[in-house]
């Protein structure tokens, strides 16, 4: 298998302190993931569809043909020019550079966008200050909130320890995420009974996962649709997966009593304790001392 290739290198920067640093797109691509992709086709001849960039006024176009522009009006627009854009980023576009230390937590998880990537050091003169950096922000709890350059855009993101890594995780601006409270109206406020909140609780506590692996959770649709495949390649019938029914809306109490019934019967019964060594000892003593009463008894009877 031949060796990953980073997709970044750069600088980590904190005040005067630069790390030398390579890094690599946690996501995996649907070909090294063993994930299935399926192509457009035209319907009639089996043929792969193609995507060509056309103008209505002079057809296809090659990619030196095509530039950006800001539609200002109706079919009107003012054309940017790349120079332009490369003016607004900033001068080193190969720096994360920390703006702030900030406790773990702290960035509410809705601006998370999803991308993640790991950082590595590139080369011995890295090693030092980016195991230093790491041990602290581990040691200390922290995130490092940073900004950089990536794919031609200024990115806000965090620096956060990942086992013996550390991981940028790239998040949303602000302005890009919509506001949970533009949607607050829509929650009433209810009064739940006691009663169905003790039950509530009792079924949470019961379906409580200390030692959660989120690695067993596999993508059973993917999974699916690979077998799919593989039958129809073979030509073998392809039978449909039995429909489930839908959730009914019943009584609240009713659906947490038998929710709760559901999960006792689902959960593991707790490990046979095997008998310790003392009892153990005890028994064996017991047996001793059984056995030397009877003795005299056996030799009297033989006299």
């Amino acid at each position: 298998m031949a060796a990953a290739r980073p997709s970044y290198k750069g600088f980590i920067r904190f005040s005067l302190v630069s790390i030398p640093v390579k890094g690599y797109t946690a996501a995996r691509s649907d070909s090294s993931s063993g994930k299935v992709t399926l192509n457009q086709l035209h319907k009639d001849c089996n043929a792969r569809v193609k995507y060509q960039k056309v103008c209505p006024v002079h057809g296809e176009l090659k990619a030196e043909d095509i530039v950006s522009g800001y539609e200002f009006a109706d079919d009107q627009y003012v054309v940017i020019d790349p120079d332009e854009l490369s003016k607004l980023r900033s001068k080193n576009d190969r720096t994360v550079s920390v703006e702030a230390f900030v406790p773990a937590g702290k960035i509410d998880p809705r601006y998370y966008s999803g991308r993640l990537m790991y950082l590595v050091p590139d080369g011995p003169v890295g090693h030092k200050p980016y195991s230093m950096l790491h041990r602290v922000l581990a040691d200390e709890k922290r995130v490092a909130f940073a900004t950089g350059v990536f794919t031609n855009k200024e990115q806000v993101m965090i620096l956060r320890p990942e086992g013996n890594l550390i991981a940028i995780q790239f998040l949303s601006f602000d302005a890009e995420v919509k506001n949970p409270a533009e949607f607050e109206p829509e929650v009433p406020t209810v009064e739940v009974p006691p009663k169905e909140l003790d039950l509530a609780r009792t079924l949470v506590e019961q379906m409580t996962e200390p030692n959660f692996d989120f690695t067993q959770y596999k993508d059973k649709y993917a999974e699916e649709l690979a077998k799919l495949v593989q039958a129809k390649v073979e030509g073998r019938e392809v039978v449909a997966a039995p429909t489930e029914e839908e959730p009914q809306v019943i009584n609240l109490m009713e659906a947490l009593q038998k929710s709760l019934d559901v999960a006792k019967s689902k959960a593991k019964p707790p490990k046979q304790v095997a008998a310790s060594t003392a009892a153990k000892k005890g028994t064996a003593a017991a047996a001793v001392a059984e056995s030397t009463a009877a003795a005299p008894a056996r030799r009297r009877k033989s006299s």
